[in-house]
């Protein structure tokens, strides 16, 4: 489960954040009016998210939601609206 701070908080605890993200292994959501805005994650998560290929968008936004809430359950729709997604990738169209 990720840890949510707001924007205007972690502003002001921003090297305590990144202590929790390098040295305590946690992840840290930034939002703004209780909206996600951004995720703090160590080098080494963005490195095996980069490296996955085959990683779509929607299983991003899942593993994103996942964190914020486990016990929550969402899918699909829900998190795309409720992460302001507004349009989705379906890869190059067969002419």
């Amino acid at each position: 489960m990720a840890y949510e701070i707001p924007v205007t908080q972690a502003r002001a605890e921003l090297a305590e954040l990144i202590n929790r993200v390098v040295y305590g292994g946690e992840r840290v959501v930034v939002t703004r009016h209780g909206k996600p805005l951004v995720a703090l994650v160590s080098a080494a998560d963005l490195e095996r998210l980069e490296e996955s290929p085959d990683a779509d968008e929607e299983q991003v936004v899942s593993s994103v939601s996942s964190l914020r809430s486990a016990s929550s359950p969402s899918a699909g729709a829900g998190e795309r609206q409720r992460f302001g997604i507004a349009a989705e990738h379906r890869g190059p169209n067969p002419s």
